[in-house]
């Protein structure tokens, strides 16, 4: 990987690169995301890549090759299953089952009304309580969540966004009632407003509102929380909602770069709060193209950390990242082979070189995992880590020609994306204008229509069917009386508080938004007074409005 490096091989005239006449088959010889793969890659593919300024060596700038110089010689990733259903009580049983078979980290997954603002006896919610996750409206459930786990101890990741920082204070009271100091606790709240309004669509308020609370997170946790992760800039849901890996590789890095510059606006420092900005990325089916994203991610962001934001701490430049399999290439058609794409999937988020990992279940296609199929998730992560010997060195594919011009290439294809982006304005306008939304639905109907012609096979689906096939697998039902025991938790809560201290604490709440304060303290306050989420979330409202969308089409 030199100026001196050739693209023929040496001795012989032949082009690599070109496709023998004999015995090739009739396909379209292209990634996922619809990028043209040469039959072969050589020393000339990878002829403009520097060694030591674009790949490097492991826990060194630009960090393409990991961001700790021994990566999993010195420690494995965190292994995190994804859990939450029912009831909090339905949940924290499932913690400690996941805890007692191995698993290093809980991550909660909440239901629809929790991830709307909205409380569990609201009309809106009737019928989604603790359906696509854990019901919690107050504090008083995230107590019974948590019971007998030490917060203090573990490290926790909980996927929300728009009402983000009021599970934040949940979370925190928790801990605080069980003599745990903020300080010592660790984990991740995703808290990404930007891509809910690109992709996953789950917001309450406007994005400059939205904005300003995540950015009140990120200063509080900077000054009070600093082993917390105030943000995990999720590339995901981009990914789920049909974006192409070098889509969810720009959008996900250009929300990131917006949170970096609305905490150098509220006049903090880069290296005051970066080193706590995390990632969470998803694995896809093309082993190769994902491997590359993360590398390529790892890149960008080391790249514009020290040259455009002028960060000078190594840990500013580090992009640590958490990567879950894709839920959307999950089928109901034959299960069983979720399994193996969840396997391959992991592999590559290994390969690429995450922090932490969730491994999808090969029912969640159909239902939230079962004990036994989230099991075999999590021996899955085992088996890589102690059985396959890809941990035994770093970066083992560090320095393949076809990884490498790959790795280049959707770095080019990603700053092509940041120029469009900043020619709009920034995110905030871009998706104003509906570029993000227009971007992935034109890509995901590409995507759609080359499953339809069979150009791309998805096993059991649109090829190797099985006629008459019966799903036989066991899925988990949610416990009846949910909604009911949820509802009798939150009257009994709202009729054993004080209603002066609740009263006064949402007064306190509504200044704050009104006058610029940060928001967290007024946040604790409410729920110390067992103000419920759905409260919190109203009164904001009053002041912040609510969002709605313009239609793209």
């Amino acid at each position: 990987m030199n100026e001196n490096a050739k693209g023929s091989v040496k001795g012989t005239d032949k082009d690599p690169r070109r496709p023998s006449a004999a015995g090739g088959r009739e396909v379209r010889f292209t990634t996922v995301s619809g990028e043209s793969i040469a039959p072969l890659y050589a020393p000339d593919d990878v002829a403009r890549i520097n060694f030591l300024s674009e790949i490097g060596y492991p826990g060194e700038f630009p960090y393409t090759r990991g961001i700790h110089e021994s990566m999993y010689r010195g420690k494995l990733w965190t292994m995190r299953q994804f859990a939450g259903f029912g009831a909090p009580e339905d949940t924290n049983a499932r913690y400690h089952y996941l805890l007692a078979q191995g698993q290093t980290g809980l991550s909660v997954a909440f239901d629809l009304p929790t991830l709307m603002g909205r409380d569990c006896d609201d009309p809106v919610s009737w019928g989604e309580v603790g359906i696509c996750g854990v019901s919690v409206s107050s504090l008083a459930d995230m107590e019974v969540l948590f019971r007998g786990i030490s917060l203090g101890d573990v490290s926790t990741s909980m996927t929300i966004n728009a009402p983000a920082a009021m599970m934040l204070a949940l979370y925190m009271v928790v801990a605080e009632k069980q003599r745990a100091r903020a300080a010592d606790l660790r984990g991740t709240i995703q808290a990404d407003i930007l891509k809910e309004y690109i992709a996953q669509k789950e917001w309450i308020y406007p994005p400059r509102p939205s904005m300003r609370i995540v950015t009140d997170m990120i200063e509080y946790c900077a000054g009070e929380m600093p082993r917390w992760n105030p943000v995990s800039v999720s590339g995901y849901h981009i990914r789920e909602a049909g974006s192409t890996a070098v889509q969810e590789l720009a959008f996900t890095l250009a929300d990131g770069f917006a949170y970096v510059e609305a905490g150098i606006e509220r006049g903090m420092g880069v290296d005051e709060f970066v080193p706590r900005l995390s990632f969470f990325f998803n694995s896809h089916l093309d082993f190769f193209e994902e491997i590359a994203k993360f590398r390529a991610a790892r890149r960008i962001w080391a790249k514009r950390m020290k040259n455009r934001y002028g960060a000078k701490s190594p840990r500013s430049l580090m992009l640590r990242f958490h990567t879950q399999t894709a839920g959307c290439t999950l089928t109901a058609q034959q299960p069983e082979n979720n399994i193996v794409r969840t396997a391959f999937q992991a592999l590559a988020a290994v390969l690429g070189g995450t922090q932490s990992l969730h491994t999808n279940s090969m029912d969640e296609t159909l239902a939230l995992p079962s004990e036994k199929a989230v099991k075999i998730a999590l021996r899955t992560q085992q088996i890589i880590a102690h059985e396959t010997g890809v941990t035994n060195t770093v970066d083992p594919l560090g320095g393949s020609y076809y990884v490498e011009s790959l790795t280049a290439r959707m770095e080019d294809e990603a700053e092509a994306y940041f120029e469009k982006i900043d020619a709009l304005g920034g995110v905030i306008p871009a998706i104003e204008a509906g570029f993000f939304q227009r971007e992935i639905a034109d890509a995901a109907y590409r995507y759609q229509r080359e499953l339809d012609a069979k150009e791309k096979v998805i096993v059991g689906v649109n090829d190797f069917v099985e006629e008459g096939e019966v799903v036989g697998i066991p899925i988990l039902e949610i416990p009846p009386g949910v909604e009911a025991k949820q509802a009798a938790r939150i009257a009994a809560v709202r009729g054993s508080r004080s209603d002066e201290e609740v009263r006064r604490a949402l007064a306190a709440l509504k200044k704050a938004a009104q006058d610029g304060t940060n928001l967290m303290p007024g946040l604790l306050q409410c729920t110390r007074a067992y103000v419920t989420l759905g409260e919190m979330c109203l009164e904001l409202a009053k002041v912040f409005g609510v969002h709605q969308e313009t239609p793209v089409f």
